[in-house]
């Protein structure tokens, strides 16, 4: 049996910061989590430290932004070196998520953005040669996002 590596506040921290990390200030947690702001400033460099918090990265209408193609290529990759093809992948211009899965067929999802299908072939191909077998490819329409409320706690004010 393994501890929960994080307490009541670290968890409403990342609740708040799960639901607008931009525009949340420590001070702005500390009210709700009845800390103080130092306590939060302290409390989230620990969380990216120890590796809880890895990034903060905007949400993307890739299709505003006149990049309307979002597709994801469903790729099998040899379960020996499916992590380095998966980080290799991840550089491949236009990819921007790569998901490693446990099944032994059909184990990564790559998403690529891209403005013309031309974009989209020249990534399935570089994907083949560095090493995966395209086994699909399916346009997304929408992706919708949401945090993961375990995080959050009765006494959070929303």
């Amino acid at each position: 049996m393994t501890s929960d590596p994080l307490d009541e506040v670290d968890k409403s921290i990342i609740h708040f910061l799960q639901q607008d990390a931009r525009n949340t200030t420590a001070a702005d947690i500390a009210e709700h989590v009845d800390v103080t702001p130092n306590t939060v400033r302290n409390r989230i460099q620990h969380l990216e430290e120890s590796g809880i918090i890895e990034g903060y990265i905007p949400i993307i209408n890739y299709e505003r932004a006149k990049y309307p193609l979002v597709v994801d290529v469903i790729c099998t990759a040899p379960m020996i070196n499916r992590k380095e093809l998966a980080e290799d992948a991840l550089n491949l211009n236009g990819v921007v998520r790569v998901q490693e899965r446990m099944s032994g067929r059909r184990n990564v999802i790559i998403t690529v953005v891209a403005s013309e299908g031309d974009e989209l072939t020249e990534v399935a191909t570089s994907l083949h040669n560095i090493g995966f077998t395209v086994e699909a490819k399916e346009l997304v329409k929408n992706s919708l996002v949401q945090p993961f409320d375990n995080f959050s706690s009765n006494n959070d004010d929303e």
